[in-house]
């Protein structure tokens, strides 16, 4: 099943997998940041969206708070995901193998596609 493409109309929800990937701004995979690492490889496995978040503060098992310092910048990182249940499954151990720490929450979602040419105008309203 394939979230539709902007364009065609579409009213219906459909379930999906929201990811979110909790790393470290520091983190690496192969010598680049780790949530650069991640957009790329989910561009490869053609998954539907990636957006990653920087956070003011926050903190993780070990209770370490991270929050942005005068000399030192070693902020949470979120990156999300929604994606079918199928390819989410497929993504989610590539992804694993890719942190070197962190956690990965896995949801079900109800995935809703807006589409502004599948929403009536005001000109077609009437």
């Amino acid at each position: 099943m394939k979230f539709p493409q902007a364009g065609q109309a579409s009213m219906n929800s459909q379930p999906g997998k929201l990811l979110r990937l909790y790393i470290g701004e520091h983190d690496e995979y192969q010598g680049k940041p780790l949530y650069e690492a991640v957009v790329t490889r989910c561009q490869e496995l053609k998954v539907a969206g990636v957006t990653v978040f920087r956070a003011l503060e926050g903190f993780g098992h070990t209770s370490e708070v991270r929050r942005p310092r005068r000399f030192v910048h070693d902020q949470p990182i979120l990156i999300t995901i929604v994606e079918t249940p199928e390819k989410a499954a497929q993504a989610l151990p590539e992804l694993q193998r890719m942190m070197p720490g962190g956690f990965i929450a896995v949801s079900d979602v109800e995935v809703i596609v807006v589409s502004k040419s599948a929403l009536p105008t005001p000109d077609t309203a009437r």
